[in-house]
């Protein structure tokens, strides 16, 4: 009987030790190591061992880096290893690198889920914040500079079955190194869970794999012959004449069938709509669509294909009876060429989670743009007053005739009785204006020099585009750094056409005489003076935006005075110019170095920034006609990035501890 109640009062026990130690296990305290150079910049690893639904682009999208920073394992183990920049902070004296995680799922808490998502790796205050799906999460990850001894350090959570002789074999260093650097006394006594530094004299890992998406051919199936009851010369028998030509015939066939499909196809996707425009009986112009079912957008665009919204039927096969709110004013003629897809008020509310302050992306110039997910994609929904159709109506006709990898793409539009709402493509990374201003405050990772290059680069070519090679050209009106968003590889996208202006060619160049419109500080002065949007108004607020991500600085600046009164508001432009005056060339930058971004902490090719900074100031030139146009700023930035991807490839050349110290290419 004691024997009985002893091993009843057991068993609970060892059943709650055994859910402490898991516990423990997956919740394991690591503590950030402690540093005094405030200035040291390094190049760090980590190791992480991703989850099956963790794709090459979930991955970029979770460290904040590029495909070309990540490397994998050569064997069978499932790691890969992560390239990032590490440094020690000025506020906690402590190495870390920082990044951003986008919560997928509104179940748990954001603690569990962040941690569980990079596997030990990264440092959260365990908060008890109820997830978000689309929430983003600003974290720090550990990391490790090397005293000199090792090129690098790479951080490594050990799990079972790891022990120090087998983490030496693997990686090709010492036991001595690993307990060296961790200052472990005894090799024994390593702990699964916890995470450890791995020294290394070169990068880890091989080029990640390139996966082809492109189906295997299908094994043909068993020929009828084989199976035949008797054996038949079918080599006597079998008329390749009439099959060979039947099949000619057959194909035929099907492309003319295919080419009439797709013309019929085109001309219903207009026809139908406006057909659909009939008054009804009180003379009101009646607008009924049916909701798309599939999880893929229609939308006549290099990446979304036209639909008739008539044919589609809701899951149940009955034809959906929502109504869609269009616009006054708004009629299939302005669509020259595509229509995107009509949602309705009840889908945009439902996929903004009714417009919650965290879906809240940020305030643009005429609404508010939230976070979305909307027929099983990631969006961005603008949302604007009804007062708001003269920009409303201009963002749909430049972004429904023109379609570039460097201009925002948009997908649909919907309407209620006072509000217009129109959806983008979702840009992960935000704008370019959180991260080249105070980033670190943010929690986010700071732009290095070739990332900053190439986001110009690529802001310049969506320009160049709307300028130089669309059917009618178009001025933007409003480029500034909260107008470029960055996808989750940072490639950069331009974005708000809501000021863009149809403009004409003349004998004297391409001009549109409007109200003067924009953000000051971007504004030319020909612009502000006689209200003249030209192309060369979007190279002067270009010139400003290269200013700057040299800088880190706002478009206009407060200079210092004896108290706020008495501060003084410059443009930025014109501080730069005054430092430029006095740095004839690139060995001579004195005048420059309190206008260099301290975030790129000195990493960078003199040279090339020096090159950037003329670009930027031939682009604010005071005349117009001696500022280049878009398509020579392409080729000189191209240029730049090319030299910049040189100096890289030189500093790893001298020493490995550069190697790589500039993310992105």
């Amino acid at each position: 009987m004691g024997c009985h109640l002893r091993s009843e009062l057991w068993i609970p026990l060892i059943c709650c030790f055994l859910s402490l130690q898991i516990h423990v296990f997956h919740s394991y305290s690591t503590q950030p190591i402690i540093c005094t150079d405030t200035t040291r910049l390094c190049t760090s690893f980590l190791a992480f061992k991703p989850q099956k639904n963790q794709t090459l682009a979930v991955i970029q999208s979770m460290f904040d880096v590029l495909s070309q920073d990540v490397t994998i394992e050569g064997n069978d183990r499932g790691y890969i290893f992560i390239k990032k920049n590490c440094s020690c902070l000025s506020t906690d004296k402590v190495y870390f690198t920082n990044t951003t995680y986008t919560v997928k799922s509104s179940e748990g808490n954001v603690y569990d889920i962040v941690i569980n998502a990079y596997d030990g790796l990264a440092f959260l205050p365990n908060i008890t914040r109820k997830a978000r799906n689309g929430a983003v999460v600003s974290l720090r990850l550990f990391c490790r500079c090397s005293n000199g001894l090792w090129n690098y350090l790479m951080s490594y959570v050990m799990r079972e079955g790891d022990t120090l002789e087998s983490l030496a074999s693997r990686f090709g260093v010492s036991m001595d190194s690993i307990e060296a650097v961790n200052g472990i006394e005894n090799p024994d006594n390593v702990t699964a869970g916890a995470l450890y530094y791995i020294p290394l004299n070169s990068a880890p890992g091989d080029s990640y794999p390139v996966q082809n998406n492109v189906p295997p051919a299908p094994v043909p199936g068993p020929s009828v012959d084989i199976v035949s009851a008797s054996p038949v010369n079918h080599k006597a028998h079998v008329p390749y004449g009439w099959i060979i030509g039947g099949l000619g015939i057959g194909l035929v066939l099907i492309v003319i069938c295919t080419v009439v499909c797709m013309s019929l196809k085109s001309s219903n996707c207009f026809s139908k709509v406006r057909g659909s425009h009939a008054k009804d009986p009180e003379g009101k112009v009646s607008h009924k669509f049916h909701i798309l079912h599939k999880p893929s957008f229609c939308c006549a665009s290099g990446r979304y294909t036209c639909c008739k919204s008539g044919d589609w039927k809701q899951m149940n096969g009955e034809p959906n009876s929502h109504q869609i709110t269009i616009p006054k004013g708004l009629q299939t003629d302005v669509f020259d060429m595509d229509k995107p897809v009509v949602f309705t008020y009840e889908e945009i509310l439902s996929a903004t989670d009714g417009f919650s302050d965290s879906n809240l992306l940020g305030h643009g110039t005429y609404g508010s743009v939230y976070y979305g997910h909307l027929r099983d994609q990631e969006v961005a929904v603008k949302r604007m007053t009804a007062t708001k159709t003269k920009e409303f109506m201009a963002e749909m006709k430049v972004l429904c005739k023109v379609h570039h990898t460097n201009l925002v793409e948009l997908i649909g539009y919907a309407a209620s009785d006072d509000e217009l709402f129109l959806v983008y493509e979702y840009a992960q990374k935000g704008s370019l204006r959180v991260h080249l201003h105070d980033p670190l405050s943010k929690g986010l990772t700071s732009l290095s020099w070739i990332m900053r290059v190439q986001i110009a680069l690529d802001a310049a070519r969506g320009l160049e585009y709307i300028h130089e090679h669309t059917k009618t050209h178009y001025v933007h009106r409003d480029i500034k750094t909260s107008n470029i968003l960055l996808d989750s590889a940072f490639r950069a996208k331009i974005s708000d056409f809501g000021l863009a202006k149809l403009v004409g060619r003349t004998g004297e160049g391409e001009a549109s005489a409007t109200n003067v419109v924009g953000t000051f500080g971007y504004l030319a002065p020909e612009y502000l003076s006689d209200g003249r949007a030209t192309t060369k108004s979007d190279v002067y607020a270009f010139g400003v935006v290269l200013f700057e991500m040299i800088s880190g600085k706002e478009a206009i600046i407060r200079t210092e005075g004896a108290s706020l009164k008495n501060s003084d508001r410059r443009s930025l432009a014109s501080v730069m110019l005054a430092a430029l005056r006095s740095s004839p060339d690139s060995t001579n930058m004195t005048s420059m170095k309190d206008h260099i971004d301290p975030n790129m902490m000195d990493l960078y090719p003199r040279d090339c920034l020096f090159k950037m900074a003329m670009l930027a100031k031939q682009c604010v030139d005071e005349d117009p006609i001696l500022r280049p146009d878009m398509k020579q700023a392409v080729i000189t930035l191209s240029q730049i990035l090319l030299s910049s991807i040189e100096w890289e490839a030189t500093l790893a050349g001298n020493s490995q501890v550069f190697s790589g110290l500039v993310q992105g290419r």
